[in-house]
């Protein structure tokens, strides 16, 4: 069913794992696709090559401020129905010997990139409109094997979702994030392997990962009509996994 045709959504990250499937599941249901990439252009154009009419690429380095406002520069005065705040980093940031760029990295990705990229969105964002964000259980929890500054960004994307669903609602913009667990994606093959991975899957009640096509479901809920009433809110999508 083409729920949302005649609506435009923007996301960022959306050439691989989680974000392309997102791009795939809302092109499916009708929408228009602005498909942000940074560094895999081979990546991107293979999403628009599988959702198989015209999609639009857009580049940028989200740790870059000026990037992002050349992006939207680029847009011009295009008219958007969803921002999906996709796009991440998954770095090791093991406490006493974390170099200042990889904590850079981690922070302008993670944080200052979604907050820049929605500012800049909001005279784009129809009123009425959705912001999604891509959180993680990680930022509830605490994350051993350096991975400390990883869930404190996706705490901040909690805290900054709830904020912005107040400072929006006079807009009518309705702001929510979608928590996974752990999912399988190329962004976590390596660290999801051998004793790590045996030791996550004794913590997964149904005895399975969390897959992107879960988390891009769960988005497009929120992008329809059903999720007319629900703002401010982090939804949990990690089968049940044992924290």
């Amino acid at each position: 069913m083409r729920t949302l045709e005649g609506t435009t959504a923007l996301i960022t990250g959306g050439s691989r794992g989680i974000g392309r499937a997102i791009c795939l599941r809302l092109a499916a249901q009708g929408a228009e696709i602005v498909l942000h990439y940074n560094r895999n252009q081979a990546a991107a154009e293979e999403v628009v090559a599988a959702i198989g009419r015209e999609v639009r690429l857009v580049h940028a380095n989200l740790g870059s401020p000026e990037e992002i406002q050349t992006m939207f520069r680029e847009l011009g005065d295009l008219r958007l129905d969803f921002l999906i705040n996709n796009a991440g980093v998954w770095r090791d940031t093991p406490l006493g010997s974390s170099p200042s760029e990889v904590i850079d990295e981690v922070l302008d990705t993670n944080v200052k990139g979604p907050f820049w990229v929605t500012q800049c969105a909001l005279r784009l964002l129809k009123d009425g409109g959705r912001i999604i964000n891509i959180s993680s259980v990680a930022g509830r929890t605490g994350m051993a094997g350096g991975r400390s500054l990883y869930g404190a960004t996706k705490a901040a994307i909690d805290s900054l979702t709830r904020s912005w669903a107040l400072e929006l609602a006079p807009r009518k913009i309705l702001v929510n994030a979608v928590a996974p667990g752990y999912v399988a994606t190329d962004m976590t093959a390596d660290y999801l392997s051998g004793t790590t991975l045996e030791r996550v899957m004794r913590r997964q009640p149904l005895d399975r990962l969390c897959t992107a096509e879960d988390v891009a479901d769960v988005v497009a809920f929120l992008c329809s009509d059903a999720a007319r009433f629900i703002t401010g809110q982090s939804i949990n999508v990690s089968g049940g996994l044992v924290i």
